[in-house]
């Protein structure tokens, strides 16, 4: 599990961090892990490839959204790294040389470790109900399941669990086929 490295963390601490380390700030404090395992790249990258073509250049799908690997989210005071991110084109307003996302995301992933999973179920997934992205992903590739979740009233909202070679059509995704079976193969 990762552990608070400081209270009342500013921007400025995240410079101090090696390059090895991701650093983020939750409810004041600097949370500071090390870089994703191999098998939580090849999730990250996997899932990227499959909705990138058809969901920001409409290549085998509707295109209209913006989707990145680790934007760094400005919500409130709290500045999180998810894993994925995407945002329907017409909510997304960041200029190209900006590195911060102010903007809530429509969809965020991440990618559970053993390091990172308490944080981003109790924490982070708190605070995107908060800024109301409306969807977030969990996947484990330790025992190969994504969890879709939809927000509802403020609450996250449980539609289903899929494991292992599942090939799904899931929100806000729906329209494509994903192969969950790619996101843990070699």
């Amino acid at each position: 599990m990762s552990e608070p490295a400081t209270t009342n963390a500013v921007y400025e601490d995240l410079y101090n961090l090696p390059e090895n380390m991701i650093g983020e700030i939750i409810d004041g404090h600097l949370i500071v892990t090390p870089r994703p395992t191999r098998g939580h790249a090849d999730a990250a990258a996997s899932l990227g490839a499959e909705l990138v073509p058809p969901y920001r250049f409409g290549r085998g799908g509707p295109g209209g959204w913006m989707i990145y690997h680790e934007p760094e989210l400005h919500l409130g005071q709290n500045i999180l790294v998810p894993d994925l991110a995407g945002w329907k084109r017409e909510r997304f307003s960041t200029p190209r040389e900006e590195h911060r996302f102010t903007v809530p995301p429509d969809w965020v992933c991440e990618i559970l470790s053993p390091r990172t999973a308490r944080d981003d179920r109790m924490k982070k997934m708190r605070i995107y109900a908060q800024h109301e992205v409306q969807h977030a992903w969990l996947i484990d590739p330790i025992i190969c399941t994504l969890e879709v979740f939809r927000l509802e009233s403020g609450k996250w909202l449980l539609l289903d669990v899929f494991s292992e070679n599942a090939r799904v059509r899931v929100e806000p995704f729906q329209e494509i086929e994903i192969d969950l079976g790619c996101l843990w193969s070699e």
